[in-house]
């Protein structure tokens, strides 16, 4: 995957080192803007070994369920009375110190370049289970004429973010409101630097 990502489309991962030294589980979050960028964030992981969540619905796709299955995916129930189940397994891997990756946007805008807004979910998992969020974004520049035949014209680098930690002198529903903007505001601030 490596060697796909950087052929195709230069993949580079820069602030590698925001995540080398947290020795607890934590929840990384980034925008879907890309088929592919469940991969990039597993490679921006590593060595940790990502869990992702995906809609149930996605299991049903033909070739999008082999990909998932292959990438530890946990699929986000339709059905209510199965949600406790869904919330049990991410606790039990956030208190086992590995690593859940959530899209909070909830959907996939192909190369859309800004930040939408979030689900509280991945904020609400952080705070239930007092690990930090660790900020992930997708950024695209056009890569030079010369270089772009068999490849895709646009460069892909994914910026990992310092990890932001619940704010423990608030009550439940605030940590995860307070959690949550100021995430979104640190993406924000990321995606509009010039690459």
């Amino acid at each position: 995957l490596l060697l796909i990502n950087k052929f195709f489309f230069n993949f580079k991962i820069e602030g590698k080192e925001n995540i080398e030294n947290i020795d607890s589980g934590k929840v990384t979050v980034s925008n879907h803007v890309h088929p592919m960028d469940c991969t990039m964030v597993g490679l921006g992981n590593i060595p940790s070994k990502t869990f992702f969540t995906s809609l149930e619905t996605n299991f049903k796709i033909p070739i999008v369920r082999r990909l998932i299955k292959l990438l530890n995916t946990i699929p986000i129930p339709q059905d209510i009375k199965y949600t406790k189940s869904f919330m049990k397994a991410i606790d039990e891997l956030l208190q086992k110190n590995k690593t859940v990756h959530f899209y909070p946007e909830g959907s996939l805008w192909p190369y859309y370049s800004k930040i939408r807004n979030f689900k509280n979910g991945a904020f609400d998992f952080a705070v239930r289970n007092n690990v930090p969020v660790v900020p992930m974004v997708f950024k695209f520049s056009q890569q030079p004429k010369c270089f772009s035949f068999l490849k895709s014209k646009t460069n892909i680098t994914l910026s990992i973010l310092p990890p932001i930690y619940p704010n423990t002198l608030l009550d439940k529903k605030e940590k995860t409101l307070d959690l949550k903007n100021r995430v979104h505001e640190a993406m924000v601030v990321e995606v509009s630097k010039e690459n």
